[in-house]
């Protein structure tokens, strides 16, 4: 069985029936949506999707400078920059 990242979940009837609450749902976390009783999608609104991506860029950076913690380093002065 999946695991359903997602506290929300709804079919894919039912997201066309009530497309506009749904996307209120997705506000602040996202909605599963379900075909045939198994997750097709993740909805997530745009505000979401913008903060997610923020958050990865964040810890995308966090990892290149732990890597880069050790050197190289290259010695300049201010005058050279």
């Amino acid at each position: 069985m999946k695991t359903i990242l997602a506290e929300v979940a709804v079919s894919v009837s039912e997201l066309k029936r009530n497309y506009a609450n749904v996307i209120r749902e997705a506000e602040d976390h996202p909605v599963a949506v379900f075909n045939r009783n198994q997750p097709e999608a993740y909805l997530l609104s745009a505000d979401f999707y913008e903060r997610l991506m923020a958050q990865l860029e964040d810890l995308e950076d966090a990892a290149l400078v732990r890597e880069r913690a050790d050197g190289p380093f290259v010695d300049v002065t201010l005058d050279e920059l």
